[in-house]
């Protein structure tokens, strides 16, 4: 479903600060409340938003272990992981990549043991071929 490059800006605010008023948006993007409300609405309408989430304090966060998990797959065995992963509360994101590997999960642990424990689960997870885990060190910004 494309979108307006009004949309595209509009989302983007929204990334950086999903509280902020209908006033302050609408003031960022030159529009009135008015059409900022209803592009909002529209949005989440057409199922272009589909949620609001929260977002940690990076200080917070910076206390904790993330790390990438780079996950190669045998043959036919996507669906089956993939429900596995779900089930774990510290993968907090899990991409379909191309190239040598087939997923990519975030997660996060608080830590260096509870994410090697989980390095293993994910490593004995049936289908699982191989595991490449690296720890995020900082994030130099997030939108």
């Amino acid at each position: 479903m494309p979108i307006s490059a009004a949309d595209e800006l509009l989302l983007a605010v929204l990334r950086e600060n999903a509280r902020a008023s209908t006033a302050d948006i609408a003031r960022k993007l030159g529009l009135s409340r008015t059409t900022v409300q209803n592009r909002i609405a529209r949005l989440e309408h057409q199922g272009v938003i589909r949620g609001y989430t929260v977002r940690i304090d990076e200080e917070l966060e910076q206390s904790r272990i993330r790390a990438h998990i780079l996950i190669t797959l045998r043959p036919r065995q996507m669906a089956m992981a993939v429900k596995a992963l779900r089930g774990m509360h510290e993968v907090r994101v899990l991409y379909s990549i191309s190239g040598g590997h087939d997923l990519i999960a975030l997660a996060t642990t608080a830590s260096v043991g509870e994410m090697d424990v989980l390095t293993d689960r994910i490593g004995a997870i049936d289908g699982v071929e191989r595991t490449n885990t690296s720890i995020i060190l900082s994030t130099k910004f997030e939108r």
